[in-house]
């Protein structure tokens, strides 16, 4: 629906633009000199987990992830919450801590923000960093031959899912919020000496959905090796029991058509891969021959999860393929 909605507006033009709603890429880029361009984006959602102050360090590091993966620098922040007028002062407190903190880990600075009140919580940021104007990454330039990095364990939504009924184990929540508020920093950083043909980050459209923006954009076609698929086994388990998101079932009507299966998979395995994953990793396209180098890099910054999934192929319209 709401590419629908887009594609509908009568947008202005601007030669500054260097990225905008065309390719639903992660950020948007404005270039404002000839060596220097803002990078943009805006983040905000509903409570994942029970802990306040880890909820605020997991949203802030969702929002800071589209300017990693852009390639860009984040600078300052504004936060966005909204809040029922009964709501307690204290865990409103630790939300905005939890933020401010993991802003600070990424020397992000907060200048402010926004409040409004809602029948339900939600918080989030609007993120404004740098960028090169020719040293951005999108999601539009893979190349037929690259190889493809995931740098973060699929399974979050599924995952959040099962604590929200009270069925995860204090060991489970502690793996998957350790993730989920682990900035895409060191990724990003990783990634700076290699030929980064295109980047994005897995979030609400799961690993099917941001691919697939990624391939579309990029005129070709993704493969990937279902086996090396880095997976949180307990969303394995969970998915069996049905502890789906809503936005799994719209991930699917999303990408219809355009996901092939070369054999038959489990149904739980085949839910991760539409699963809406929450600051998820970055999924990263370059040369073949640099991907191993890369891997070795994101395991030294203790990406241990990272791997080579796929690879790039020829063909349109865009297919993403399972082997």
């Amino acid at each position: 629906m709401l590419r629908q909605l887009t594609r509908s507006l009568t947008l202005s033009r601007n030669a500054n633009v260097l990225v905008g709603t065309e390719t639903s890429d992660d950020a948007g880029v404005y270039q404002i000199s000839q060596d220097l361009a803002l990078v943009q984006t805006v983040d905000f959602f509903t409570p994942i987990v029970d802990d306040p102050y880890v909820f605020g360090q997991i949203a802030a590091a969702n929002a800071l992830s589209d300017i990693y993966a852009m390639g860009g620098t984040p600078l300052t922040a504004l936060n966005i919450c909204a809040f029922p007028t009964d709501f307690p002062l204290e865990p409103l407190q630790k939300i905005l801590q939890g933020g401010h903190d993991k802003a600070h880990e990424a020397n992000t600075v907060i200048l402010g923000g926004h409040s409004v009140q809602d029948d339900q919580l939600k918080y989030g940021m609007s993120i404004t960093g740098i960028i090169h104007p020719q040293k951005i990454y999108t999601n539009k330039g893979a190349k037929v031959g690259d190889q493809l990095i995931l740098t973060k364990p699929l399974g979050t939504g599924i995952i959040t899912t099962a604590i929200k009924k009270r069925k995860a184990s204090s060991e489970t929540i502690e793996k998957v919020c350790t993730w989920m508020a682990l900035l895409n920093k060191s990724a990003a950083e990783a990634m700076a000496n290699f030929t980064i043909h295109a980047c994005t980050d897995i979030t609400g459209f799961g690993l099917t959905g941001h691919s697939y923006q990624l391939a579309d954009a990029s005129h070709v076609s993704l493969r990937f090796y279902s086996d090396r698929l880095p997976l949180y086994s307990e969303a394995l388990s969970f998915a069996k029991k049905g502890y789906l998101t809503g936005a799994n079932k719209t991930n699917r009507e999303y990408v219809k058509g355009m996901i092939e299966f070369q054999k038959k998979c489990a149904e739980e395995f085949e839910a991760i891969l539409f699963d809406p994953q929450t600051s998820g990793g970055l999924l990263i396209s370059l040369p073949k021959e640099e991907a191993p180098s890369l891997l070795n890099k994101l395991h030294t910054a203790n990406l241990k999860e990272a791997q080579i999934i796929g690879e790039v192929y020829e063909g349109t319209p865009s297919v993403i393929q399972f082997i």
